[in-house]
């Protein structure tokens, strides 16, 4: 009788969460690479959309849950963001007996849910081995080891390490056929939205950012392998297609422009999505109207902060003058605000909100809608170990609270007044 695995993509547990085109890719990879074995695959997604916008983004259904001990503190509703207990236990019913469950983890601080959604687990299918991977594991392996509630974790990118893994628990695949996109298992009901990775990894350093940690080289996709995928999902009625590129613009000349150029070639009505924060060096007046004519109708461009020593020592990927050309390209290619807006960090090691009130204003002259983003400190990264230093953090700091939210709140030194004045003032700006 064939093995049969259970894919499980767990809660979000927070404080705010909403689905920006989010979708557990590395899980749907999983189940592509072993959709060549002789094997049953099963899938639940407890963060799964059920009404999304008409861009196929949206609010997930929440519930407010008991705050972990350590968060006592933090004057916000938690809660649990996706279906509820009692849907998940009813299609944990629904896809039993199961012989293995892979699950992934993607938020390190979102553990908790990790936990309970293996905890219900356990409950219904007893002893049945769980394999947890995903960023979490990554990141933290002896923290996920001792309290994820898994038998056993996996740590870094999809490779035949998963199979050896799967054999020590009893379960042994033998290859039958060539790997079956993902996208054509209908793991999800309906194709609000198509997530596309045309590269792997990032070629930059930056000090916040833990892109190295989880995907060490650089790799771009062909082209045409892009273009069939893109292809294929429209065929199936997908419209709305999203880049969870890390780099997207880097090497455009040979990556991005081509692939826009040959989309257009195929005259595709598609509306394409960027939410990721884009390197604005990388747009020129060329770019911005291929991706104008393609369908691009959002654009995020990462600023982070607009002080220049901090722009060079935390990874040097833009300047002011590269932001502004990109955004005037931008414009000129007919975006919009509404289209076009810039993250803007808050929170970052010795950065005071003076900094920050500037970045606004800059953003502001320039006519952008503005994204505050709260920095969240990574394990590995430069800006961990700058605060590790200093003394601000431990180096054994619990992943909870490195929750953007939480760490603003109980490390970054703000005047909460002050931060809520801001981000009023930030709401009412886009809203003009």
């Amino acid at each position: 009788m064939k093995p049969r695995i259970l894919f499980i993509n767990p809660w979000i547990h927070d404080f705010a969460a909403f689905n920006l085109w989010a979708r557990p890719l590395g899980l749907l990879k999983a189940v592509e690479y072993l959709s060549a074995f002789d094997a049953e695959v099963l899938f639940i997604d407890c963060a799964d959309l059920s009404h999304p916008d008409q861009y196929g983004s949206g609010k997930y259904r929440s519930e407010i849950i008991q705050k972990p001990e350590m968060l006592k503190s933090v004057p916000r509703y938690f809660k649990r963001y996706g279906v509820s207990v009692e849907e998940f236990a009813a299609r944990l019913k629904s896809v039993m007996p199961f012989d293995i469950v892979l699950m992934t983890s993607i938020m390190s601080y979102w553990y908790p849910g990790t936990q309970e959604t293996i905890k219900l687990v356990r409950e219904a299918a007893g002893d049945v081995p769980i394999i947890l991977g995903g960023i979490y594991p990554t990141l933290y392996a002896d923290h996920a080891s001792r309290h994820s509630g898994a038998d056993s974790i996996y740590i870094g990118s999809l490779n035949d390490r998963l199979l050896s893994l799967m054999q020590s628990f009893g379960i042994t695949l033998s290859p039958v056929r060539k790997q079956i996109p993902h996208y054509t298992l209908n793991l999800h009901a309906q194709h609000f939205f198509a997530p596309l990775l045309t590269s792997t990894g990032c070629p930059f350093y930056c000090s916040y950012c833990a892109s190295r940690l989880l995907a060490p080289r650089y790799e771009q996709k062909l082209l045409d392998c892009i273009a069939g995928e893109i292809l294929e999902l429209r065929a199936r009625g997908v419209r709305n297609f999203v880049f969870y590129d890390d780099a997207l613009l880097y090497n455009a000349e040979h990556h991005i422009k081509p692939l826009l150029e040959l989309l257009l070639h195929k005259r595709l009505d598609v509306r394409l999505h960027a939410p990721n924060g884009l390197h604005a060096r990388f747009i020129d007046d060329e770019l911005a109207r291929l991706m104008k004519s393609a369908g691009f109708t959002t654009i995020r461009l990462s600023l982070e902060t607009i002080e220049g020593e901090r722009q060079q020592a935390t990874g040097g990927k833009v300047t002011n003058d590269d932001f502004e050309r990109s955004v005037r390209s931008l414009q000129r290619a007919g975006f919009t605000k509404a289209q076009m807006g810039a993250y803007l960090l808050y929170g970052l090691p010795g950065q005071s909100l003076t900094e920050v009130e500037m970045g606004i204003a800059f953003l502001k002259k320039l006519d952008v809608r503005i994204y505050l983003a709260e920095f969240s400190p990574i394990r590995g990264t430069g800006c961990w170990d700058d605060l590790v230093k200093d003394e601000i953090i431990p180096r054994d700091l619990d992943p909870l609270l490195t929750n953007n939210t939480v760490f603003s709140y109980l490390y970054a030194g703000y005047d909460p007044v002050e931060v809520n004045r801001i981000k009023i003032d930030v709401k009412e700006y886009n809203r003009t």
